[in-house]
């Protein structure tokens, strides 16, 4: 019996929210997940490396180290690799156009996808009033996230001794919360609304680690979450559809991998796998 792991091949990969350096992030989960995935190109989306954990107090195993190796050995295989900075690694804004390793660097890009639509791809923390405007606030936030980061460990660790899934505190009790839930549904409407500017069909972003496919108004916005609590990445197929591949069994929880749809569909289709995130 071959006990080699299956090898899903796409057209292009799109990542998100790692969070390298952060004691948080799910690295052991990514690393599984980009031995089994391959893709023509991959885009990273913005917030890989955690730059501001990392000033505050340094933090990088080696399993950091094997994800860097990693990517390096996609991109000297043929991959092409796009590294979009976010807020966390926003010191590599200052170099778009560079390559590192076979690593380009880019602030935004629009992709065509095979069927000929056209994606803004950018981090998004553009588009948050208290990143832009209020950074001693935005510390102070990802602090409170950290926390709860903490307890979700705790409680993990608590279910994993009695048999239960894995089952996110953070990204539950964000849900809970008005204010955090009014900022998700007004982030992805100023988003959805950069993408219309651009003459495009569609938007793929992360920073608010919160996965989701739907139509906003005739944009198709895409958020490919992150690898804290969720770990799921968006795929695309070589016709152009789109997956989102929830890597979550990794952590306990049954795998889950949402149909690949064309964005009319998208809407209706996915309702219930955004109330099943939001649970």
């Amino acid at each position: 019996m071959n006990s080699e792991p299956e090898i899903r091949h796409f057209r292009t990969l799109f990542i998100s929210d790692v969070h390298l350096g952060s004691k948080a992030a799910k690295v052991d989960f990514l690393l599984d997940f980009l031995r089994t995935h391959e893709a023509e190109t991959i885009f990273l989306v913005g917030d890989i490396v955690d730059g501001w954990r990392l000033k505050r107090s340094w933090y990088w195993p080696q399993d950091c180290n094997d994800v860097v190796q990693k990517l390096l050995r996609k991109a000297r295989k043929g991959t092409r690799i796009v590294y979009i900075p976010g807020n966390h690694d926003e010191f590599l804004r200052g170099f778009p156009g560079t390559h590192f390793g076979g690593i380009e660097v880019a602030e935004r890009m629009i992709h065509v996808t095979a069927d000929g639509r056209k994606y803004l791809v950018l981090h998004g923390d553009e588009f948050d009033v208290v990143v832009r405007n209020a950074r001693l606030v935005a510390y102070l936030g990802d602090w409170a996230y950290d926390m709860a980061i903490n307890i979700n460990i705790l409680l993990a660790a608590i279910r994993r001794r009695l048999g239960m899934p894995y089952w996110s505190f953070s990204a539950w009790a964000k849900l809970q919360v008005k204010q955090a839930v009014n900022f998700i549904g007004e982030f992805q409407h100023v988003v959805a609304e950069e993408a219309r500017r651009n003459d495009v069909d569609g938007v793929i972003c992360g920073h608010i680690h919160h996965a989701v496919m739907e139509d906003i108004d005739g944009i198709h916005y895409v958020n490919t979450g992150d690898w804290v609590e969720s770990c799921t990445a968006i795929g695309e197929h070589f016709d152009g559809s789109f997956e989102l591949i929830s890597w979550g069994h990794r952590i306990g929880a049954p795998s889950k991998q949402v149909a690949a749809l064309a964005p009319p569909a998208v809407a209706t289709a996915l309702a219930k796998e955004k109330d099943v995130q939001a649970a």
